[in-house]
């Protein structure tokens, strides 16, 4: 067993920006997977993509396990890291796959390089050792063509190769060209890859993205690693299968932008992320006041069209006004309440109750608020307003039980 030497590329963004390494699924590359996410990720992250063995670079003659794998990974990476001019090696990481299991062990062996990782489509232990050892079989015996029909039905979602047809036979061509001994090792590494007993050992930060439709790595597998690992949120993208990244671009990188802007505490390449101190203090306040899983929610879900919108009011609702000392919190969650109750905004109401609690509010004083609103804006106000807060203390009580 030797460490494989790794080579990739460049996807997108430059060397000032936060290093993201990206890595692929078994029989891809890494611009076929992931050059349309890295276009989504490109003015927030330097992304650089690594390769299978095998994959892009020629042939491969020595076996490797995952860990080794990772090693060589690791090394890219710190190749990556000397060309910026970095003093240390320190990178958030994405992979899809073998590349997510590859990032598992990068979080247990090198937790000081690996700031954070989004985990997508993969498992702590994928699929069967039998299962593995026979695909290497049949690729060695016939090729990696042999792959391509049932690698089309198991890696996109249905309906997914009628409407992008281009990016489908990229990632198929990839699979195609692949040296078969090259894609033969990396089954029988994962034919011996298991993590599941270790996962609790990781504490960077994990998001475990999962494919609605991915039989491959259905969703429980990524929820034993939400679960797993000591600080980890599973989402589920509908209408997705094996190869997010190319499914669901969009999604992806928001999930990744939103986790770097956690780790930072601002939205990596905003103004935020090089000093702007009313946003700093602006997210600051918008997780105190409406906790950490709504704003990664909230976070997860903007892209390129409504990333200025979040920064706009991370810095002026919350930084600005919400970060004045003039009046306390309790006072402004008050007024915040009989506003939104005037105005009807039902769902933000229903986030300002928990807001409320968070704030110190008893349930007895949200109620005199929304009491004492009604005087002044109308009788349907208030009653509208207590059935969104009786809905949310029984939606906490549910949760409590």
């Amino acid at each position: 067993m030797t460490v494989p030497r790794i080579t990739g590329e460049e996807l997108a963004g430059h060397g000032a920006l936060p290093l993201l390494v990206v890595g692929p699924s078994l029989g891809t590359s890494a611009s076929a997977l992931w050059s349309a996410a890295a276009k989504e990720l490109g003015s927030d992250f330097h992304v650089v993509g690594w390769n299978l063995p095998g994959h892009v670079d020629g042939p491969v003659r020595s076996p490797f396990t995952i860990a080794e794998l990772a090693e060589g990974v690791l090394g890219f990476a710190a190749g990556a890291a000397e060309a910026r001019g970095d003093e240390a090696v320190r990178f958030l990481y994405a992979g899809d796959s073998v590349g997510g299991a590859v990032g598992l062990q990068l979080l247990l062996d090198a937790p000081e390089a690996v700031t954070g990782a989004v985990l997508i489509c993969t498992g702590a232990q994928i699929g069967d050792a039998q299962m593995w050892h026979d695909r290497a079989a049949t690729v060695r015996a016939s090729g990696t063509p042999v792959m391509v029909t049932t690698s089309a039905d198991r890696w996109f979602a249905p309906g997914f190769l009628e409407r992008e047809p281009g990016v489908g036979s990229a990632l198929l061509h990839v699979l195609q060209a692949t040296d078969a001994e090259g894609y033969a090792q990396v089954c029988e590494a994962l034919a011996a890859f298991d993590v599941r007993d270790r996962l609790d050992q990781i504490d960077s930060p994990v998001v475990a993205l999962a494919g609605e439709h991915d039989v491959a790595t259905p969703p429980d597998k990524l929820r034993e690693i939400a679960d797993g690992v000591r600080d980890g949120e599973l989402i589920v993208l509908e209408g997705v299968a094996h190869l997010a990244p190319a499914e669901a671009p969009a999604e992806v990188s928001s999930a990744i932008r939103a986790l770097g802007h956690r780790i930072t505490g601002s939205f990596p390449g905003s103004p935020a992320h090089i000093g702007d101190e009313a946003a700093t203090r602006g997210m600051e306040v918008r997780r105190a006041v409406l906790g950490d899983a709504h704003v990664d929610r909230a976070t997860a879900k903007t892209d390129a069209l409504t990333r200025p919108f979040q920064e706009l009011i991370t810095r002026y609702a919350w930084g600005e006004v919400w970060g004045r000392d003039v009046i306390d919190r309790r006072s402004r969650s008050m007024i915040t309440l009989a506003l939104l109750a005037t105005l009807g905004h039902r769902e933000e109401l229903a986030m300002h109750v928990r807001a409320g609690l968070r704030n110190g509010l008893s349930r007895e004083e949200i109620a005199e608020v929304l009491l004492h609103t009604g005087v002044y804006s109308g009788v349907p106000v208030t009653n509208a307003a207590l059935g969104v807060m009786q809905q949310v203390f029984a939606e906490i009580d549910d949760d409590e039980a």
